[in-house]
C-alpha cells in the first residue's frame, strides 16, 4: 500500500515538531529579568549594604558570571573567596577599600597574575553601577575573608569628586570667556590682522590720493 505524499509530509512535520519540543523540555529554562533598580537610603547600615551588594553581584553587576566564590582549578577570573583579606595587602600603599574600588572602577590598573585583563569598569555601560551601588559591592566583598567597614559616606579616589584617572578636562562652554589681560608697562602691542589691513589701506590712500579698491 502506497502512502499518499501529503500524509508523509504531515507525518514528517509532526515528528519534527515533537522531537524539537522534547529537546526543548530537556534544556534548562532560565527567565532573564531586567536589572533591578537599587534604592538606597542615607541611613542604610553596613549590614544592609552587604545584602544589597550581594544582590548586585548576582544580578545587575553580573560579577558571578565570570568570578567564582570558593572554587579552584582552571578559572576564568580570580576566585573571590578570601578577597576581603587579600585586598589589604594586594597592592602596596592601598587599603582594602582603595584596592577594591580600584578593581571595580579601573580594573586594568592591577591585573592578578595568570588572568587576562578583560574585566570592564563597572561604573560605565553596559554595567553602569552607581557610586553607592559600588560601595555596597565593596561591603559584600569585604565579608569574603574580613569584616565590612564601609558606609555610604565612605570616600575613596573614585567617588571623592576628583577627576577620574586619565580623564580629559571638561570642555569650556561657548559662553566662557577668558578675562582680558592688561598690557605690562612699556610692552609693545602688535596689531591684529584686521588692523594691519586697515593701516595698509590708509597708507595706499595717502600715497595715491584716492582709495584703492
Amino acid at each position: 500500500m502506497r502512502i499518499p505524499l501529503m500524509l508523509r509530509i504531515g507525518a514528517l512535520v509532526l515528528g519534527t515538531t515533537a522531537f524539537y519540543g522534547y529537546v526543548g523540555q530537556m534544556v534548562p529554562q532560565k527567565e532573564v529579568q531586567p536589572p533591578k533598580e537599587t534604592t538606597l537610603g542615607s541611613d542604610i547600615s553596613t549590614a544592609d549594604m552587604v545584602k544589597v551588594g550581594r544582590e548586585i553581584m548576582e544580578g545587575k553587576g553580573i560579577c558571578l558570571t565570570c568570578h567564582t566564590v570558593g572554587k579552584t582549578g582552571a578559572l576564568r577570573f580570580p576566585d573571590l573567596a578570601g578577597v576581603g583579606e587579600r585586598a589589604k595587602t594586594r597592592v602596596a600603599g592601598l587599603s582594602d577599600v582603595e584596592y577594591l574600588a580600584q578593581s571595580l572602577y579601573e580594573p586594568f590598573a592591577f591585573v592578578v597574575p595568570g588572568f587576562p585583563p578583560a574585566m570592564p569598569p563597572v561604573n560605565l555601560p553596559p554595567i553602569g553601577l552607581t557610586d553607592q551601588e559600588i560601595l555596597c559591592v565593596i561591603a559584600a566583598l569585604q565579608t569574603l575573608g574580613s569584616t565590612p567597614t564601609v558606609t555610604l559616606q565612605t570616600k575613596h579616589k573614585y567617588n571623592s569628586g576628583a577627576p577620574a584617572p586619565g580623564a580629559a578636562p571638561a570642555p569650556s562652554s561657548p559662553g566662557d570667556k577668558q578675562p582680558l589681560k592688561e598690557p605690562k608697562p612699556g610692552a609693545q602691542l602688535r596689531p591684529g590682522p584686521m588692523l594691519r589691513l586697515i593701516a595698509a589701506h590708509q597708507t595706499a590712500t595717502r600715497q595715491d590720493g584716492a582709495p584703492r579698491r
